[in-house]
């Protein structure tokens, strides 16, 4: 019976050994497991991060070249309405001078009709360059 006695000991031994070995395996496999599902965790948020970093970045930049094409936009745009406010006034004013000579020639009509009439083709031209004009600045607008 001694052999008996030492039997179930021996067993005893080798199954709480056995799951020993199968507690001390499951926790290292879970420990592993935990390491990975954080590292993949920490990977995901990190990019994440920088992401919305270069997101943001990019965002900030096209404001700023948005920006800078906006106001060279508007100040050709100002520029051109100016330089065409001018041409206007400088065509309104020889359409003045026009009418006065035309006025003038009316007046003295007598013998140079020639001369009504190349005023008067002058101010129908510069009439026609004025309504051009006057057209293109309504289309800037």
């Amino acid at each position: 019976m001694e052999t008996n006695q030492t039997v179930p000991a021996d067993t005893y031994r080798e199954r709480s050994s056995r799951r020993r070995r199968k507690g001390v395996a499951l926790f290292f496999v879970l420990l592993w497991l935990a390491l990975i599902a954080g590292g993949v965790y920490g990977t995901k948020w990190y990019s994440d991060r920088i992401q919305q970093q270069v997101s943001a970045n990019l965002e900030r930049q096209t404001a700023s070249q948005i920006a800078a094409m906006q106001k060279d936009y508007e100040s050709r745009i100002a520029e051109l309405e100016a330089d065409f406010q001018g041409q206007m006034a400088q065509l309104d004013g020889q359409v003045q001078t026009l009418n006065e000579l035309l006025t003038f020639a009316k007046d003295n009509a007598d013998t140079k009709t020639d001369n009504s009439n190349k005023l008067y083709t002058q101010l129908a031209e510069v009439k026609k360059q004025l309504n051009e004009l006057k057209k293109s600045l309504d289309v800037l607008k």
